[in-house]
């Protein structure tokens, strides 16, 4: 049977980690599309169980989540209208909990912007955290309150904040990008939140960076996602990679490294030979006859 090589495998990775779509990587390491769903799908398994077993008794003191939007197959609104809509299409919210100190993602969660989905965010979130008490700060999204207090109770300081943006109803006509923030209203929750560190903008920052890296969030392109499993699937690689692999240019050390969770630098060639080892034993022995090539696969 033909195999990718090692060399070949991270390239095509490191191309999923950097914002180069799935096809300009089939292209480009002169491979099928279905060699690269193939490899996204596999990584994305072994990289959800690695980030499971691995981020666990993380000492934070500083929490802050939000949620950032993306679509699968077509918006909401197009999805009644949509030929052939597959499970999981419309909108898709990608939860995230990102220590402030360290920058480690410490959980997230793809699902809808409903309570249910907070709650899986915030369950997974405290079986994480090691730390007695924690400091948590989301936006004003009621979905967090209820999941935050079912998951914590009184072991968190929990404070919530709301962006203020100037109404300007003749300049929002056409307008892409959002209003001016002209201030932010802070509650406090739960506990005895520090002022000080009531801010939601190291996760935000770091929304910026997953739509940067991951070519299906880029807006007004088809480079959205088809299906929602590679979504989800490309998620974990990125965050995989984020955590463990990228070097932090402030911390100058990658997140896993800062929040003690790894103590080396991971390379994209330790991911790949994580998945090569977590593949059945039936997959690497004989294959039977080849089926027919699937010329439609989308990814």
């Amino acid at each position: 049977m033909n195999k990718l090589s090692l060399a070949k495998r991270v390239m095509i990775l490191n191309g999923l980690c950097e914002g180069v779509s799935m096809r300009s990587i089939s292209r480009m390491a002169d491979v099928s599309i279905n060699t690269v769903t193939k490899l996204l799908e596999d990584a994305g398994e072994t990289c959800l169980a690695l980030h499971d077993e691995l981020v666990r008794g993380v000492e934070s003191r500083r929490i802050q989540c939000d949620e950032i939007w993306s679509f699968c197959y077509a918006k909401a609104k197009n999805v009644a209208s949509a030929k052939a809509a597959p499970g999981g299409a419309g909108d898709v919210w990608t939860w995230t909990a990102l220590d402030a100190d360290t920058k480690l993602m410490v959980s997230y969660f793809v699902g809808d912007r409903s309570g249910q989905s907070a709650a899986y965010l915030a369950d997974d979130l405290r079986a994480r955290v090691a730390s007695d008490r924690v400091q948590l700060t989301t936006d004003s999204h009621n979905a967090y309150l209820g999941a935050i207090e079912d998951a914590f109770g009184a072991d968190a300081d929990y404070a919530t904040i709301q962006k203020i943006y100037k109404t300007d109803p003749a300049a929002a006509r056409g307008r892409y990008s959002p209003p001016i923030c002209t201030g932010v209203k802070k509650q406090v929750v739960e506990g005895d939140p520090d002022p000080a560190h009531v801010s939601t903008s190291y996760v935000e920052r770091s929304n910026l960076s997953i739509r940067m890296q991951n070519r299906r969030f880029t807006r007004l392109t088809n480079a959205f996602s088809k299906k929602f499993e590679n979504h989800v699937h490309a998620l974990a690689l990125y965050f995989m990679f984020y955590n463990f692999v990228r070097v932090h240019k402030t911390l100058r050390m990658s997140p896993a490294m800062a929040a003690g969770v790894s103590q080396t630098l991971w390379t994209m060639e330790d991911i790949a030979e994580r998945i090569e080892a977590r593949r059945p034993k039936a997959a690497l022995g004989k294959r039977g006859p080849r089926g027919p090539y699937k010329k439609a696969v989308k990814a």
